[in-house]
């Protein structure tokens, strides 16, 4: 299911019901690896609840046991200190057994779905990534989850404890006195109402404010990134601008929750408060007309505070649930959305192929109701054959060889790899015969060698090298300081513009695919490092399949074939000789612009 059909389906309001029980049935599952965790936390949850019910009834005991004539008097009363001794012992221990383990097994869970939805992340393709933004999925994988960890750990354990405790508190209340429990009982939907009722506020208050820090993530990264361009184009105050729009965006979301909050924690604090204060005088008005005793309303008192903390618990649930399930809710979007390139039933990993590849009727457009970028493309490239794709830019140089890994898939026709579907070829498999050195020029945070090893962990230091030295890069590795160990920065920063570039051409020869596939490889090179890269890039392409797309004609002259692509699909073929003397759109490239 792709965004879009999630989109609908969400709004779909037959199937919005299923949809929710779908996602609470996914809420619980991250349960089943710590159920045995889980009952021992409830079961402790069991003991703390009883020794809180307990602990006024013993106090009922020793109260009416302050009789001075009777003899054996004080001997029940150290009695009964002995055991309420021995219950807060049992109840400290259960807490601290909650308070830890339950808190670590909330942050596995946590952990768990965090680590899903970033697995999840790795397998959705280019188009999903060309229709979000980079900031908002980074506060989905983190900001979202923070409360997660805590409902799953206080989830069970606040209704359970407040279940046990809310039960048992009546039950002695209405032996001691019906009336008055009657009274007391009466007033906890009133507060439940309260609680549900703002904390629903709270929720849309918190699912605007998730939101609005992914905005001001999305800013704060592309404003960072790009801080070479800002300070170059004196953009520090545009920057600054653009900031404090969405950051006063946030402060709003913030403010409308803190209002919700504080409302909620009115009734969350109050409640208890008017609970204690009633007792006090109909339990006082109770022991007058001689209804109650004066042992029993203490022990009433006492029972009513232990009925504050079930208020709380439910109102913590409360609160809890809004911040943790509507991040979930979001990072479920995400898990929910199927990718929409994947492996067909049954498709097999390959051997190192030939090189074959043959486009039969292929068509592609990157929106469903878009123009084609590519229409009826029909095209063989043979084992070993060097292609170079030229023409204007937009006419799907890019487009072509980026369906041949799957990056996209073709909305119409075949593409073949040695006679095979590609689709009836295991991604993994695919894309490991193919080695790829994309336009845009991306390194990883870390060392030289990390970065070089990234297609083959298994490399050896004599093949990294070997591999640098192909594509022109070993000298100034080794000017580096710390050389192959060197750290190069986020996104490669430490480095110019060629020098990185060399390094992903290097990354790919380290692969060493049955396919090669250059965008661009050579854009950021000045002439020396060109010509070097060309000569090792003419040795690697013997026995293997390379796509070329340049604009430069010595990248591209020495091409077994050349495709000129336009607007209306392959305009003319053949090698740079044979294309110059036909006096067509290649040469008129050649000749008009000097470049390609």
């Amino acid at each position: 299911m792709t965004s879009t059909e999630l989109g609908r389906r969400d709004a779909a309001p037959d199937a919005a019901p299923a949809l929710t029980r779908a996602r609470l049935k996914t809420f619980l599952s991250f349960y089943r690896p710590h159920i045995p965790l889980l009952l021992a936390d409830l079961a402790c949850a069991v003991v703390v609840s009883l020794t809180a019910v307990v602990l006024p009834l013993c106090a009922n005991f020793v109260t009416k046991h302050l009789v001075p004539e009777a003899s054996q008097s004080l001997d029940r009363i150290w009695q009964m200190g002995a055991v309420m001794l021995a219950l807060l012992v049992a109840q400290a221990l259960s807490t601290l057994f909650v308070d830890y383990q339950g808190h670590v097994m909330g942050a596995k869970m946590e952990s768990a779905l965090r680590r899903a939805v970033f697995e999840h992340c790795q397998k959705l393709s280019f188009r999903f990534y060309d229709n979000k933004r980079v900031g908002q999925l980074m506060s989905r994988i983190t900001n979202d989850l923070f409360n997660l960890g805590e409902l799953y750990h206080h989830g069970p354990e606040d209704l359970a404890i407040a279940a046990l405790k809310t039960v048992g508190v009546v039950l002695v209340l209405s032996s001691l006195d019906p009336m008055l429990t009657l009274i007391v009982a009466g007033l906890l939907p009133f507060a439940l109402a309260w609680a549900l009722y703002f904390g629903r506020r709270m929720n849309r208050a918190l699912a605007m404010g998730r939101r609005q820090i992914g905005a001001i993530n999305e800013r704060v990264e592309d404003s960072l990134a790009g801080i070479r361009v800002v300070q170059a184009f004196v953009g520090e105050t545009e920057e600054n601008r653009r900031f404090e729009a969405e950051n006063q965006k946030f402060l709003e979301s913030r403010r409308t929750g803190y209002r919700s909050e504080a409302f909620f924690s009115l009734g969350a604090e109050g409640f208890p408060e008017l609970l204690t204060v009633l007792v006090i005088v109909l339990g006082a008005v109770r022991v007058v007309q001689a209804s109650l005793s004066v042992a029993d309303m203490l022990t009433f008192l006492l029972c009513v505070a232990v009925l504050v903390d079930p208020v709380r618990r439910l109102a913590n649930f409360t609160r809890l649930w809004q911040a943790g399930y509507t991040g979930f809710a979001r990072v479920m979007e995400i898990l929910e959305t199927e990718p929409d390139i994947r492996d067909r039933p049954g498709a097999v990993a390959v051997p190192r192929p030939r090189g074959a590849i043959r486009f039969e009727n292929v068509g592609f457009r990157y929106q469903e109701d878009g123009p084609h970028v590519l229409r009826g493309l029909n095209l063989d490239i043979q084992p070993g054959e060097f292609v170079a794709l030229v023409g204007a830019s937009g006419v799907g140089k890019s487009t072509l060889c980026a369906l041949i890994p799957r990056f996209y898939e073709a909305n119409e026709g075949v593409i073949r790899l040695d006679g095979t579907d590609i689709r009836d070829i295991r991604l993994d498999s695919l894309r490991r015969h193919i080695g790829v050195v994309q336009q845009d020029v991306y390194l990883f945070a870390g060392t030289v060698a990390d970065n070089l090893r990234y297609g083959r962990p298994d490399a050896t230091r004599a093949e990294i090298e070997a591999a640098a030295r192909a594509a022109n890069a070993h000298d100034f590795i080794v000017a580096l300081p710390g050389g192959y160990g060197a750290d190069i920065g986020q996104r490669g920063v430490k480095l110019s513009g060629g020098q990185k570039q060399r390094l992903t051409i290097a990354r790919a020869f380290l692969k060493d695919p049955a396919v090669l596939i250059f965008d661009e490889a050579t854009s950021a090179l000045d002439t020396e490092s060109e010509r070097a890269v060309q000569a090792a890039l003419a040795d690697l392409a013997q026995g293997r399949t390379t796509l070329v797309i340049a604009h430069r004609l010595s990248t591209v002259r020495h091409a077994d074939r050349i495709l000129v692509l336009t607007e209306q699909g392959i305009a003319e073929e053949g090698t740079h000789e044979a294309l110059l003397a036909r006096g067509g759109v290649y040469a008129g490239l050649v000749v008009g612009q000097g470049r390609l």
